[in-house]
């Protein structure tokens, strides 16, 4: 008999319903509505709930975001209930297509809200880029095809691409509720087609990647060597979680001013002023054994 576990997800709406194994072996699967699901007799089943507005299948898991007329803690039980008794009684969960699954780059991408509410990171299970790169606006992005084509969605402002993770910032038109879906999916559906998130040769080039090389470091004063390891260490970890990047620009010796560079969702987020006074700054501060030390972010 087949037991389902309840897992909680970052996104309050989405829930995931967990198998002992794995019900997916090929690719990630979303289905909108119930015209969407063909080749799958459960997610069909499950959009009779009033309450479903998106089924995810992925792995060893179906994942089932919520319409805001429920809460999961008054329905949940019941939904593992139906997906235990579909299951058990020989329901098929997914009927693959074969072809189309070899084409594919099985990939998970999830949501992550960030401090900036501007800002929302979509985290995928595979590494994107080894150099991170930022891009304000359609023409800088001629190393990343995906951040060309974010632009093209009327709300995006910003793209900032790191590691295993893509920062988008929206403009005030929209609101994250009603455009996170559309994002997520299609930033999934083009990994998993196969496309090229970024040429890193083509962002290696650029002024901003090369003040992340060696040859940069090795030709600083031993001052800001310090500074940009201890940012390195102690500080780039926490904005990363938080889906942005604090980059060294320069120390002036005769003003102690060190001048950094916010990205991502860092950048123009509202507590970004307070983070850097009463956080980087005291810390470099206290590290350097300097109290004169000031920081200033040349674009918050």
């Amino acid at each position: 008999m087949e037991k389902v576990t309840i897992r909680a997800t970052q996104n309050p709406a989405i829930i995931k319903f967990e198998f002992s194994d794995f019900i997916a072996s090929r690719t990630n699967y979303e289905f909108k509505n119930i015209d969407d699901t063909a080749n799958s007799p459960l997610a069909r089943q499950l959009f009779y709930l009033p309450f479903v507005k998106t089924v995810y299948i992925s792995g060893n898991f179906i994942a089932i975001e919520r319409y805001s007329i429920v809460e999961w803690t008054d329905v949940q039980d019941e939904v593992a209930e139906q997906i235990e008794n579909f299951v058990n009684n020989g329901g098929q969960i997914l009927i693959e297509n074969q072809e189309e699954a070899k084409k594919k780059v099985p990939v998970t991408v999830y949501v992550e809200s960030t401090p900036n509410p501007a800002v929302m990171k979509f985290v995928s299970n595979k590494l994107l880029t080894k150099t991170m790169a930022e891009f304000k606006n359609i023409d800088q992005t001629a190393p990343s095809a995906l951040a060309r084509e974010l632009f093209k969605f009327p709300f995006v402002k910003e793209v900032f691409i790191d590691e295993n993770y893509i920062s988008v910032t929206k403009y005030d038109m929209a609101d994250w509720n009603e455009i996170t879906a559309e994002v997520r999916s299609f930033i999934r559906s083009f990994i998993e087609d196969g496309n090229t998130v970024i040429d890193e040769s083509l962002i290696q080039q650029t002024p901003a990647a090369e003040k992340q090389q060696e040859a940069y470091f090795d030709n600083l004063d031993a001052t800001s060597q310090r500074i940009i390891n201890i940012l390195e260490e102690y500080v780039k970890p926490a904005v990363q979680g938080d889906g942005g990047n604090i980059a060294f620009e320069s120390y002036d010796e005769a003003d102690k001013r060190v001048k950094v560079i916010l990205q991502g969702a860092c950048s123009g987020c509202p507590s970004s002023t307070f983070t850097l006074k009463s956080g980087i700054e005291n810390m470099l501060k206290d590290m350097l054994n300097d109290n004169d030390i000031k920081v200033e972010a040349i674009n918050a």
